[in-house]
């Protein structure tokens, strides 16, 4: 599934409503992640903090009774896309690091971990790790060779 404009303004919007609910303060709130839950069926977006206080909600459009089977995997590419793209905004949150953005189903299951902020661990995209366990046993092989 490709993400729509709309779907893109509709995600960072949300986004944006979740940064406004913390204000810069001088010490981080107890916070430690953010939980993004997407209802297939309704195509709801909602998000929550640890306590399971609804942050903010919205309905995208593209989502409403989406019968793919990759439907999860396809939001979890768009919600990291749009983190990605929001990274300042995002990363300015005082919320105690390290926090992170989850994707969950409508029934509170751990689907994918979206975006990690922290000082010292960064976390690299699966599609720039795609091989490289063949790629270090390849040259790995070639130096034993030698």
């Amino acid at each position: 599934m490709k993400a729509t404009e709309q779907t893109l303004q509709q995600v960072e919007r949300a986004l944006r409503k979740v940064a406004e609910k913390y204000p810069q303060t001088e010490e981080p709130s107890l916070l430690t992640d953010i939980h993004i839950r997407v209802t297939q069926e309704t195509g709801e977006l909602m998000v929550y903090d640890d306590d399971d206080k609804e942050l903010t909600r919205c309905v995208v459009e593209q989502w409403i009774d989406n019968k793919d089977d990759g439907f999860y995997d396809s939001v979890a590419k768009i919600l990291h896309t749009v983190l990605n793209k929001q990274k300042k905004l995002i990363e300015q949150l005082p919320i105690l690091r390290p926090y992170s953005f989850v994707l969950e189903n409508d029934e509170r299951e751990h689907l994918s971990e979206l975006y990690l902020v922290d000082d010292n661990i960064v976390i690299i995209d699966e599609e720039l790790m795609a091989g490289l366990d063949k790629d270090l046993d390849d040259f790995l092989a070639k130096l034993l060779k030698d």
